[in-house]
């Protein structure tokens, strides 16, 4: 049994505890193990407004526990609550009447490398969130769910309300972007196929 797994278990008993005795112990312990995910998520797909990652995600868990009932188990909580969490975010937008785009990702470990590079490498870590930012939405999003966040296609097709196809065209587009865009800056081991 992997971690993942492990966790999705725990999720579902406090899911099960929550729903069945109407128990906001078992939600709060709940919104403490995805806190965290839930506004990094947020805060990326809002270009770094606090603020407004905070207030969204607040909705997130406000809406997770009125709808809390409706979660079938179809996917991980995790999952599910990434999409409560993207459908506020995409409501957000739709408010303020500016336009939402959906899509993207990351997978190959030579990839990957770059990413973790970037977490102990400052100056590359800046590199990379310039060229994050150079992507379409829709690849900055798939990225964010697939690599960040280290979801499954599948997952990420789900959170993202977006064919399976869709998802893993704009991981693969994205990626090479990336790699385009980062070749000077990064190891050439690091950017092959």
């Amino acid at each position: 049994m992997d971690d993942r797994d492990a966790q999705a278990r725990i999720d579902a008993a406090l899911v099960e505890q929550a729903v069945r005795g109407d128990d906001t112990r078992a939600f709060e312990i709940l919104v403490r193990r995805h806190q965290g995910m839930v506004r990094a998520q947020l805060r990326r797909l809002l270009r770094d407004n606090w603020a407004l990652a905070d207030d969204l995600a607040q909705e997130t868990f406000v809406l997770a526990w009125r709808k809390l009932g409706q979660f079938r188990g179809e996917s991980r909580f995790s999952t599910w609550l990434y999409r409560i969490a993207h459908s506020c975010f995409q409501q957000h937008w739709r408010n303020k009447g500016w336009r939402v785009q959906q899509e993207s990702a990351l997978d190959d470990e030579d990839d990957n490398e770059i990413l973790d590079t970037a977490a102990t490498d400052p100056a590359l870590g800046l590199d990379l969130d310039a060229a994050l930012r150079l992507l379409s939405d829709n690849q900055q999003a798939a990225l964010l769910y697939c690599v960040q966040l280290e979801l499954s296609h599948e997952e990420a097709a789900l959170v993202l309300n977006m064919p399976l196809g869709s998802v893993k065209t704009h991981v693969a587009r994205g990626k090479a972007k990336l790699r385009q865009l980062l070749q000077d800056r990064a190891p050439p081991h690091q950017l092959s196929n």
